[in-house]
């Protein structure tokens, strides 16, 4: 029961760093500054190894991990995307980023507050936690800074 709990919420986890690197994929893709799309595609990667992590905890586990991100995240960088488009310009993608990282910060903070996480999945989840948050707050510098 605890191994389908722990599993649960870290297929969870993953589908939202699998949704916040697509994410940060795209937005890389559509922004003009090659600053701002490195600092993305440099996120992109962070995540996915963020993934590679919480992955390999739930397979340990002896689960199966998520392998694709959510829908409602698709229809989200769909929005990102057209807006993007509509707006043309960094400051509308460096906003629905920071939007995302509102998003996947409280998925995680939500997670720590799980008091019956196995030790192993919580040191896995608070390490995620730890660079998720540094890309909270790099993106919401950033937006401060277009402000």
């Amino acid at each position: 029961m605890q191994a389908s709990h722990d599993l649960a919420i870290l297929n969870s986890l993953i589908e939202a760093v699998l949704d916040s690197s697509q994410g940060y994929g795209e937005a890389a893709e559509q922004a003009k500054n090659p600053m701002i799309a490195d600092l993305f595609r440099r996120w992109a990667g962070e995540r996915a190894r963020v993934v590679d992590a919480l992955r390999a905890v739930a397979r340990e586990l002896g689960g199966r991990p998520a392998d694709n991100g959510t829908v409602l995240a698709s229809a989200h960088r769909m929005f990102m995307e057209l807006r993007a488009h509509m707006s043309k310009g960094d400051k509308a993608v460096v906003q629905e980023v920071e939007r995302g990282e509102d998003h996947i910060k409280c998925k995680f903070e939500e997670a720590l507050a799980q008091t019956e996480l196995a030790a192993p999945v919580r040191a896995a989840i608070e390490n995620a936690y730890a660079s998720v948050k540094r890309g909270h707050e790099e993106m919401r510098d950033l937006k401060r800074a277009y402000e």
